[in-house]
């Protein structure tokens, strides 16, 4: 008997409309990708800058009125009780600057906080002191000299990242390192616990490789390195483990939310490159609760502001972490509750079985 030959039909051309829908649905998605990553620098705006400010009230008034006027809203002035209080301020990241007036004026600025704000209120000290020189011309005070306003720059970057760059381009491999561990884990390890296990090595690991090339390579990080290498392997973990959780909890599905929570949202907003003052209310603030932004700025405050209170970026690292920890765990136990029914509704027989009737029991 022959055996008949199945022909299999040829396959159909993707429909005109689906192709047109896909092509527009990918170039949507690309647009998006653009706006995320260019917008918070093309709508960059300084509003809020707290700066510290030490004088007498009457000419600390007429500064402040004077700046206002020139740049509403561009700073948040502060008055602190002398030069001491001041510094304290900056070193404490409570303020990224003070401008001192009185027997020497002088202009405090922190470049390990920002080289831009740090710019930004070096440029004060021309019209300051032109300012201060006219203010004294008016009271008739005959100077033998103009007024001079000094520059002090109270906490300096590293003379081996002058520019402060490395600190500021670190967020985003730490955003495609905890992407890349959590993504590639979740496809190639099957079990949850041991996708957990691999990705508490991964971070690790990895925070010694990446900490030893930023601090003892580069020169680009100072203090503990322990420390330094903690808070980068909690931003793996916390990135990581969060798409671990997705991935166990809906499926291999669950590992685009990566790209989209932390690449496209939190790592534009996360104010590494730029002080969270740049951006438009409130999208400083909500970077700083996610693992890219709480882990730059936890970077750069053990570096250079060890008097900082850096409690709430760690607490927001390890958040995440947790977060990451507790959807992985609900995703294995839902699993695991899923696979025993199903082994036990194998195991039943497929019809209810026969009822016992008093004539089987009868010899035949």
């Amino acid at each position: 008997m022959n055996a008949v030959r199945s022909i299999s039909p040829r396959p159909l051309h993707t429909p005109w409309s689906r192709l047109l829908g896909i092509g527009v649905a990918l170039a949507a998605g690309l647009s998006v990708l653009l706006i995320a990553f260019l917008w918070p620098n093309v709508t960059a705006s300084v509003k809020g800058l707290p700066i510290a400010l030490v004088g007498p009230a009457v000419q600390t008034s007429q500064l402040e009125k004077a700046f206002e006027t020139k740049s509403p809203g561009t700073f948040r002035f502060t008055a602190v009780s002398g030069r001491p209080a001041a510094v304290d301020r900056i070193e404490n990241r409570t303020a990224y600057g003070a401008i001192v007036i009185g027997q020497e004026p002088e202009v405090l600025t922190a470049s390990a906080a920002s080289p831009i704000v740090s710019q930004l209120l070096t440029g004060l000290a021309p019209p300051l002191q032109a300012q201060l020189t006219a203010a004294a011309a008016a009271q008739g005070i005959d100077l033998p000299a103009p007024v001079t306003v000094a520059v002090t720059d109270v906490v300096p970057l590293l003379s081996t990242d002058a520019r402060g760059s490395a600190i500021a381009t670190s967020s985003f491999p730490l955003v495609l390192g905890g992407m890349i561990g959590g993504i590639a884990l979740s496809l190639l390890i099957v079990g949850v616990w041991r996708r957990v296990t691999a990705l508490l090595v991964y971070s690790g690991v990895g925070a010694l490789g990446i900490t030893g090339i930023l601090q003892g390579w580069f020169g680009a990080l100072q203090g503990d390195f322990l420390v330094n290498a903690g808070a980068v392997a909690l931003a793996l973990l916390g990135i990581g483990g969060v798409i671990v959780g997705f991935a166990a909890l809906v499926g291999p599905s669950g590992v685009a939310i990566g790209p989209v929570l932390f690449l496209l949202l939190a790592n534009p907003i996360s104010s590494a490159a730029q002080p969270l003052e740049f951006l438009v209310a409130p999208w400083g603030v909500v970077g700083q609760g996610f693992p890219p932004g709480a882990a730059a700025t936890l970077l750069r405050e053990l570096s250079y502001f060890p008097a900082a209170d850096v409690t709430f970026p760690w607490l927001v690292l390890a958040g995440w972490a947790t977060l990451g920890l507790l959807l992985a765990a609900v995703g294995h136990f839902r699993d695991r509750g899923a696979a025993l029914e199903s082994a036990v509704e194998q195991a039943l027989p497929d019809a209810a079985p026969r009822p016992v009737r008093a004539s089987d029991a009868l010899p035949r």
